[in-house]
Order: structure tokens, then sequence, then C-alpha cells
């Protein structure tokens, strides 16, 4: 058994090349087997670019509004007590709403020593979605 105390991590901001906005990233975590996984806040406006795990990925919904899109999917609403489930491969961002912060814990696991690729941001006007004026 290994515990690790909370508050003995430094939190760290989401590195630019793939988060638009303020993103806090706490508790890292990997296990000893392939399993990788963070809490992720993001400020109201703050998501991820576009981005893959090899063998999929689990959010767990913590606090807050927040936005999940797969690629040629509609921006769906996300909230506390929430499970969203990337399929391996599958093409998505996810973040805050506009005017809301969201946390969640994101779970992956990884293969080959890595557990997502990284792809180009996503736009505002994307993130506003094809309704938005």
């Amino acid at each position: 058994m290994d515990i690790t105390a909370s508050g003995a991590q430094a939190s760290s901001k989401g590195p630019d090349d793939y988060f638009t906005g303020a993103v806090r990233l706490d508790g890292r975590f990997s296990g000893s087997g392939n399993l990788s996984g963070a809490t992720v806040t993001f400020e109201p406006g703050a998501r991820t670019a576009w981005h893959t795990h090899p063998l999929g990925q689990t959010l767990i919904v913590l606090s807050g509004l927040g936005l999940v899109q797969r690629e040629g999917g509609v921006i769906e609403e996300i909230r506390p007590g929430d499970i969203v489930w990337f399929e391996p491969g599958e093409r998505h961002w996810h973040g805050a709403s506009s005017k809301c912060a969201m946390s969640h814990l994101a779970i992956a696991e990884m293969q080959d020593g890595s557990a997502v690729t990284w792809m180009e941001k996503v736009t505002d006007q994307d993130y506003a979605g094809p309704d938005a004026s």
C-alpha cells in the first residue's frame, strides 16, 4: 500500500500546448501498471485541445458544469456525479462551461508508455457551438 497525502504534491498549470484558458492539475498519479490520472480543474471557458486515448478515458465529474464533445457529435453538458467514457481512439475534448468552472477526475490507461495523443486546439467558434451567434 502507498498513500500520497493530500497536499503532498504541488498543483501544476495545464500546459498551454494542450489547454485553452486557466487549467489546474492536482493529485497526478500513475499506478504500478498502466493506470494514470489526475484531478483537473477548468476555470470558465477553459478546455482541452482535441485528443485521443489509446485505451480510452473515464471522467468522473466532481463539481461545476462542464462540456464534452466527441468528433462529429454535439456538445453535451456534464455535471457532478456524471461519468463519461471515451472509447479508445475516440477524438474528443472536454472543459468548463463558459460561465461556470468544472473539476473532474480523469483516468486513462497507458499503451506503450503513452495515455494520450494531443491534437489541435478547440477554436472559440467550435467551443461556442453551432447555435452561437
